[in-house]
């Protein structure tokens, strides 16, 4: 996918957000979306997750969206207790909706842009408390079905970053700040100050 492509893709607009390497679970229920998903399963293909900036989850479509998301893949699925279909996705690639059309079952198909990855850079010296607080995270036993699909790599600062930022109790607008960032280190540069800003709070 390059950055230059533009693809027609299913959307699921979501009060969270799914960074590049990271892990989702989602409960499905509504129709629209169950037959997304069987749709991309048999296809093998993604859909893409984008931030509800007013409206709700559930429902109609909401009424405006942040045109940056993420790709999708569904890693796996099951029936939940309660009947729901759950699926854990894995995020691939950050993207940008350029336009968007409503279906008639209501499923909103974005036309997307690929963004670039982000460059592959080590953390800084400066940036090793975010790993370690990273680390102590991870080590969390309710975060186990999280991290077993992780691949990490603590010699790359876009992971660290975004791994942090969809783990830290963030608002979500600083969330989708990080997310539009396009500097690996200046997202840990950031991640930084918060955290810092936190501790002497």
């Amino acid at each position: 996918m390059t950055a230059t492509a533009t693809q027609e893709l299913p959307l699921f607009p979501l009060k969270t957000i799914l960074f590049p390497g990271g892990v989702l679970p989602l409960r499905i229920f509504e129709p629209r979306y169950l037959d997304m998903i069987s749709a991309c399963l048999r296809a093998d293909s993604g859909f893409g997750v984008v931030t509800i900036h007013q409206g709700h989850e559930a429902g109609g479509p909401p009424t405006s969206i942040h045109p940056v998301g993420t790709l999708a893949r569904i890693m796996d699925f099951d029936a939940l207790d309660d009947g729901l279909l759950g699926i854990t996705c894995l995020g691939v690639q950050r993207l940008r909706v350029i336009g968007h059309r409503l279906q008639p079952d209501q499923l909103l198909l974005g036309q997307v842009l690929w963004l670039p990855d982000d460059p592959a850079l080590p953390p800084l010296p400066g940036h090793e408390p975010l790993a370690r607080v990273l680390r102590d995270l991870l080590k969390n036993a309710e975060l186990a079905s999280y991290a077993r699909f992780l691949a990490p790599d603590w010699e790359d600062a876009a992971w660290i970053g975004n791994r942090l930022a969809e783990l830290l109790p963030l608002p979500l607008h600083t969330r989708q700040a990080l997310l539009e960032m396009n500097d690996p280190r200046q997202r840990l540069d950031v991640l930084l100050a918060i955290f810092q800003e936190h501790r002497t709070a």
